[in-house]
Formats: structure tokens, sequence, C-alpha cells
């Protein structure tokens, strides 16, 4: 488990420099969204199963992508038509792919290790806000933190 924490703290540690150091919006977008996944893994080798999925729900799915598609669709026009067409090129998702690989193998790789059946146990809802408020309250306001900079950043790059 070492192994797998500290390649997936490198993954993170690579796309959030990725992301920071991009000019294009939607490739920053993209190193974020690696970035966010990293972190997850980080999560459930550090055995906090939960936030690990919450992180993938809704960071790294829905609000991530939110703001991917709608920073795809405030730059609309004709002069973002060729910029569409140069973000779809294969040299523009060598980067993000070629982080997220040792992620997937990863997971491949945990899965496989599992053995038998997983159990079956039912969570209070008040038992998943004691953890994430006691000992993971750190990663909750950084993980918080890192939403909010995005959201401002894409509004200040998004704003005309």
């Amino acid at each position: 488990m070492n192994i797998l924490f500290y390649a997936s703290a490198i993954i993170a540690i690579v796309a959030t420099l990725m992301a920071i150091t991009r000019v294009r919006v939607v490739h920053a977008l993209l190193y974020f969204i690696v970035s966010l996944l990293a972190l997850a893994v980080i999560f459930y080798t550090l055995g906090a199963h939960f936030a690990a999925a919450l992180e993938v729900i809704v960071y790294a799915g829905a609000i991530m992508v939110m703001f991917l598609f709608v920073v795809m669709m405030l730059n609309l026009g004709h002069a973002t038509i060729d910029q569409e067409r140069d973000w779809f090129q294969p040299r523009i998702w060598i980067g993000p792919v070629l982080l997220a690989t040792p992620l997937l193998a990863e997971l491949l790789l945990v899965i496989h290790k599992v053995e038998g059946e997983m159990a079956h146990t039912v969570i209070a809802a008040k038992q998943v806000g004691i953890d994430l408020f006691g000992p993971y309250v750190l990663a909750v306001e950084l993980a918080s933190m890192l939403l909010l900079a995005g959201l401002v950043g894409a509004y200040h790059l998004a704003r005309k």
C-alpha cells in the first residue's frame, strides 16, 4: 500500500503543478480532475473509503465536469472552432492520459487483491459526519479550498 500511496501522491503533485501552469483553461481543468482522482486514491489508501468515494463522485465527477462544460460553453464563437479542433488532438490528451493510466492500474490492482465478498455493513449518517469532521476535517477543508480556487479561477477566466 505504501507504493500505491506514494505513486498517487506523485501523480497528484505533478497533475496539480500542470493544472497551475497551463495557459488554456480546459487543459488546466483536465489536469485538475486527474489531481482530484489521485487524491481520492490517497484517501482510499489511508482507509478513508467514504471520503475517497465522495472525492470521485462529488468533486472530480460532478463539479469539475460542470466547470469543464461551463468554460467550454462560454467560449462560443467562430474563433473558438479552430481552438476546439486543437483540443481534440492527441498531443493535448497525452499528459492527462499518462498521469491517469497509473491510477487506473492501481485501481485494478486494488480490486484484484480484494478476496471474497465485501462486507455489507450499514453506516449511519451521524458516523459519516463524525468521521468527515473529526479525523478527516483537514482533508475535507483542503478539498473545499481547491474547489473554491477552481470556481474563482473559472469566473475570472471566463468573464469578458
